[in-house]
């Protein structure tokens, strides 16, 4: 059976009766066109929703019929701005005007006067069309259910893309800190609902309220691409569809709506994907799925790949939980709300509005969950969803009282990540190991800038074994599968996504297979794991719109071409960004390049087709506010490479690092990554995961160089003994494997610090890090180097090459002074709040 707009209409509720000979009067003298006296009004009340009371008005004469939508505010003592009809009014008032592709119903008339009916309303025309009340739609066919989430998908993303300036919403709200703002508003509109003579305080809902402060996403601060109207409460029983098409002909319930972070709107949107029906109070099902997602409909990854190419925004991969966890506090804040107006007498939904008690503490306990699985790495997935919520409240308050005994988790490999350390040794033990000397002999000779048929062979097996993209982490996994998929039907290739993304793992998991893969100095790439490639496609990840990521991000994915990364300059000091000089100019639709760059790495390699460029846009503006980053094609007129540049007499080839020049290059300004002025935003989000990789395989270096070490130590003889039986072999092969073990607690450290806490709160780990790893690994390459003797220093062994890449590491990876720099700053910090 069809729900339809006429069909979930109830006799109105005692509670909620109006004066409909004064309302009829009011509206008779406020409507042009309403049917005068002597028509009769039938007021009818929506059955559905719970938030502000709804009524379909008959207005009758002479057989001509006429119908309205009146919204009003519920009777009795509200929360604090809660209910605001009002702002419900000018928001459907400035979209309807038809400036927008946003559809939503005419409004007539806004009655503040609460002596007509008891409270304000407002009155808009009767859209006659289907609702669906159930998210799963199983009054549909699979193909129409899929079509209905498309409609779904894009009607959110014409409300984001609406020109609030032009259409005279440019003061509705602030912009900047909107999920920040909400997590007090919501934080105090539940204490509001709760304390003495009301419900009880939820232990669970008190903790996600702390941990939602704790970590507000930096980009929520500023007015960017992702800001603009929010709806507030976009879900599918909001919708008003066409009575035969998958169209959407008007949205309701504005009531939250405002100006702000819109990937709160998404992810809110998002829950029927996170809401289990099986998990759900007995008497409220109906808010998600009874399955993972029913079918037809698309899976959460492509819906939200379909809303952010229609939005054309990129998906928050990094924050994608902390939007989810705010949209289920929010929910539950709510229900809360509800819950006590029914307790009071005046809510609106009936029976309805007594299971929100329940459904309160459901949301709270639910994002908890959703937290601790996302931060519980070293434990599978079964084991993360157990663990009760009660242990994340005790967890949550131990975590507050004390930063430096923040409570971890073992670092121990999970199941998962165990049978792909087995897969991969296996890999490299019988493909890589045995290929190295063929790879380097090319290296160093006059083909050294083409590309070993080796290569691309052990590129192509570890693809079929998926042993591929193992560096792209959890949060970015459905998105990077979904662009891989994306021409599935016409190439016949589904799954290809699935095939080639990974196993979609946190960094704490990853640096267990990182650093396997630090073993060998062809490695990485062979995986497609290796740098600057994977903080590039993170970069395309995070910040690239649809059309750069469909046309950059899917070939790097893929393996078929490769990047580089051109930040630093010969002629300032680039260890401080702020110094850099290369200019990026727009001259109309274009940005003109001009500047000086040199250790480009990977601008050598032949297969290199894309530059991320990072220059200044703007040199008056505030110091980190000058940067900007943007996309180049290695084809594009004006890009010089200069020469290749030798790193401890080893060119990398065919990879290499050079020295470039761009000299009047110009590029399209859709190039332009996230927005001028936001290069050290994209730089800070890249250089966390990206930089912590190095760490990770510079462990497997110091691990290599062990092995060699005492092979070679057993095998030689001095003196009558082995190397192995020398004393002094034995105290320096001991110091080495306690400089070995105590690093890779620093490294597993920064990076489970990372995936719980993110960027600014595991800097000081990272940093620690970034000091220990390389310094580790030459300390241990050299011990290797002084036992294999001539040997060591010679392209024999791979010691030589990697104690170069390592040292480089301890400039590359940031100077050692400026990690030094940071540590003794955060120590002092700490000392000062003692």
């Amino acid at each position: 059976m069809v729900t339809t707009t006429s069909s979930v209409v109830v006799p109105v509720d005692p509670r909620h009766r109006l004066d409909e000979a004064r309302l009829l009067q009011y509206l008779q003298a406020s409507i042009p066109g309403f049917l005068p006296p002597p028509a009769t009004l039938h007021v009818l009340q929506f059955g559905h929703g719970q938030s502000n009371p709804t009524y379909l008005l008959h207005v009758e004469l002479n057989g001509v019929e006429k119908r309205f939508v009146l919204r009003k505010k519920p009777p009795g003592k509200l929360l604090q701005s809660a209910h605001a009809v009002e702002r419900e009014y000018e928001v459907l008032a400035a979209l309807g005007n038809g400036k927008t592709k946003v559809p939503v119903p005419h409004v007539y008339c806004l009655c503040t006067d609460s002596s007509v009916i008891g409270t304000p309303f407002y009155v808009m025309e009767h859209v006659e069309g289907r609702l669906f009340l159930n998210p799963s739609l199983p009054e549909l066919k699979p193909e129409e259910r899929r079509a209905i989430y498309w409609a779904m998908a894009e009607t959110l993303a014409a409300i984001h893309l609406a020109d609030v300036d032009s259409i005279g919403l440019g003061r509705y709200g602030r912009r900047e800190d909107y999920c920040k703002r909400q997590v007090e508003r919501w934080a105090a509109q539940y204490n509001l609902s709760t304390g003495e003579g009301k419900p009880s305080p939820d232990p669970n809902m008190l903790a996600l309220i702390q941990w939602l402060r704790e970590h507000v996403p930096a980009e929520d601060r500023h007015i960017g691409s992702r800001t603009g109207i929010v709806h507030g409460d976009f879900r599918l029983d909001n919708l008003v569809f066409h009575p035969t098409e998958a169209r959407v002909i008007a949205v309701l319930d504005w009531e939250l709506s405002t100006l702000g972070n819109q990937m709160s709107d998404i992810a809110y949107n998002c829950l029927p994907y996170v809401v289990k029906n099986n998990e759900t109070p007995p008497s409220a099902k109906g808010y998600g799925f009874d399955e993972e997602s029913p079918e037809g409909i698309p899976s959460l990854p492509e819906y939200l790949a379909h809303y952010c190419k229609q939005a054309a925004v990129p998906w928050p991969a990094d924050t994608w939980t902390f939007y989810t966890a705010l949209s289920l506090f929010r929910y539950g804040a709510i229900c809360a709300g509800v819950y006590l107006r029914m307790l009071q007498g005046n809510a609106s939904g009936g029976k309805r509005a007594e299971d929100t008690g329940n459904m309160a503490l459901y949301f709270a306990a639910t994002a908890l969950k959703l937290i601790q699985q996302d931060s519980m790495l070293n434990a599978s997935p079964a084991q993360s969803l157990s663990r009760s919520s009660e242990s994340f409240v005790n967890l949550a308050a131990c975590q507050a009282e004390d930063d430096n005994q923040r409570k971890t988790f073992g670092f121990a490999p999970s199941a998962r990540v165990q049978e792909l350390r087995k897969r991969i040794l296996a890999f490299m033990e019988t493909h890589i190991y045995p290929s190295e000397k063929e790879l380097s002999a090319l290296a160093f000779s006059d083909k050294k800038w083409t590309i070993h048929p080796i290569e691309e062979q052990l590129k192509k097996m570890a693809k079929s074994e998926g042993l591929w993209n193992l560096w792209i982490p959890a949060d970015s996994a459905a998105l990077a599968t979904h662009l891989l998929n994306e021409d599935n039907q016409v190439s016949g290739t589904r799954g290809v996504g699935e095939r080639l993304v990974g196993a979609g793992l946190s960094n704490l998991e990853y640096a267990h297979l990182c650093e396997i893969l630090g073993r060998s100095v062809w490695a990485p790439q062979i995986f497609n794991c290796s740098a600057p490639d994977t903080g590039n496609m993170e970069v395309l990840l995070r910040y690239g719109n649809a059309e750069q990521q469909r046309h950059w991000l899917k070939p790097l994915l893929e393996g078929n071409i490769r990047s580089g990364f051109a930040m630093t300059e010969p002629n300032v000091a680039s260890s401080d960004a702020t110094n850099i000089e290369c200019s990026i100019v727009r001259e109309g639709n274009e940005y003109v390049i001009n500047g000086h760059k040199w250790w480009t790495s990977g601008a050598m390699d032949p297969r290199c087709q894309l530059l991320i460029v990072m220059g200044k846009t703007n040199p008056k503006a505030a110091l980190h506010r000058q940067q900007s980053m943007v996309l180049v094609d290695m084809n594009t007129p004006g890009v010089k490479i200069v020469r290749p540049l030798l790193v401890f007499g080893y060119d990398d080839a065919p990879h290499g690092h050079a020295e470039v020049k761009f000299e009047n290059v110009r590029i399209p300004v859709s190039n332009l990554l996230l927005g001028e002025g936001r290069g050290f935003e994209i730089a800070q989000g890249r250089l966390g995961p990206g930089r912590l990789h190095h760490c990770m395989r510079l462990v497997g270096a110091a691990e290599r160089a062990m092995d060699l070490m005492v092979q070679r130590a057993k095998e030689r003889k001095a003196f009558g003994k082995t190397l192995a039986q020398q004393g002094s072999f034995s105290s320096m092969l001991a110091k080495c494997r306690l400089d070995i073990e105590q690093t890779r607690l620093l490294v597993l450290n920064a990076a489970n610090e990372l995936d719980l806490y993110g960027n600014k709160v595991a800097k000081g780990a990272i940093a620690m890090a970034k000091v220990a790893a390389p310094n580790t690994a030459l300390r241990v390459l050299d011990n290797a180097i002084q036992v294999h003797g001539a040997g060591g220093v010679s392209s024999d062994f791979p010691l030589s090459h990697l104690w170069a890449s390592a040292r480089t590491l301890r400039i590359a990876d940031g100077p050692d002074e400026v990690h030094l720099g940071t540590i003794a700053k955060l120590e002092l910090q700490r000392v000062s709040k003692l």
